[in-house]
C-alpha cells in the first residue's frame, strides 16, 4: 500500500514534467521514522528496494541511502508538523528563482492557494544543516519553498497534498514566464 502510494505520486511528479530521470525525492513522517525514496531512484519507477526507513534524529543503516535532501526531510520534520515532504526541480519555478526573491502567482488558483512563495537564495558557506533549517523554517509559515536555482520542496498531511502543491506552484510559475515572455503583466488583480 505504501509502495503503491509512493509510486503513483513518483509517475505523476515524472509525468507533469516536475522531475526528471533521477532526481527529487518524497518522504512521509511514520512516528519517529522517516520513510523516504532512495538515492538515485528513478520516482517515476520505484520499486521496493528504492523506498528505505530511517530515523528522524538519528542514523542508522539505512542513512547512507538516503537522498542527499535527507537532512532538508529531517529538519522539516522536527521542525513542522507535515507529515508529508516532497522535492522537486519545476522547471518554470527554478527559472523565476533565478531572478525573483519571491514568487507571486497571479492566477486565480495559484494565488489562492499559494499566495506567495519564498525563495531561499542558499549562502556558499552556508553547511547543509543550516540551509536545511532555513528551509524548515520557512514551512512553517508556507507550504512550500523554493531554493534558488535548484528546486522546491512542499509539504502535507499526506504525498497528494504536497504534490498539488508542487503542481500547482509550477503551473502557477508557467503562466508568470509566459505573461514575462510576451512583455505583459496582468491587466486586472486577481
Amino acid at each position: 500500500m505504501l509502495l503503491a502510494k509512493f509510486q503513483a505520486v513518483g509517475r505523476d511528479l515524472f509525468a507533469k514534467g516536475m522531475i526528471s530521470s533521477n532526481n527529487g525525492s518524497m518522504s512521509i513522517r511514520s512516528g519517529d521514522k522517516l520513510v523516504i525514496t532512495r538515492r538515485g531512484s528513478m520516482l517515476n519507477n520505484l520499486g521496493e528496494q528504492d523506498i528505505i526507513e530511517t530515523g528522524i534524529n538519528k542514523n542508522d543503516r539505512a542513512t547512507p541511502l538516503a537522498p542527499t535532501e535527507l537532512a532538508v526531510h529531517r529538519s522539516i520534520y522536527r521542525l513542522t508538523p507535515a507529515l508529508a515532504v516532497i522535492y522537486a526541480h519545476p522547471p518554470h519555478a527554478i527559472a523565476l528563482s533565478l531572478t525573483e526573491r519571491k514568487i507571486i502567482p497571479n492566477d486565480v488558483e495559484g494565488s489562492s492557494l499559494l499566495p506567495n512563495i519564498p525563495v531561499i537564495a542558499p549562502r556558499e558557506k552556508a553547511k547543509n544543516l543550516e540551509l536545511a533549517n532555513e528551509i524548515a523554517e520557512a514551512l512553517k509559515n508556507d507550504r512550500i519553498i523554493m531554493v534558488c536555482g535548484h528546486g522546491c520542496f512542499a509539504v502535507g498531511q499526506l504525498l497528494e497534498e504536497a504534490f498539488h502543491c508542487t503542481t500547482s506552484f509550477e503551473d502557477s510559475c508557467r503562466i508568470i514566464c509566459l505573461l514575462k515572455s510576451l512583455g505583459s503583466k496582468p491587466a486586472v488583480k486577481v
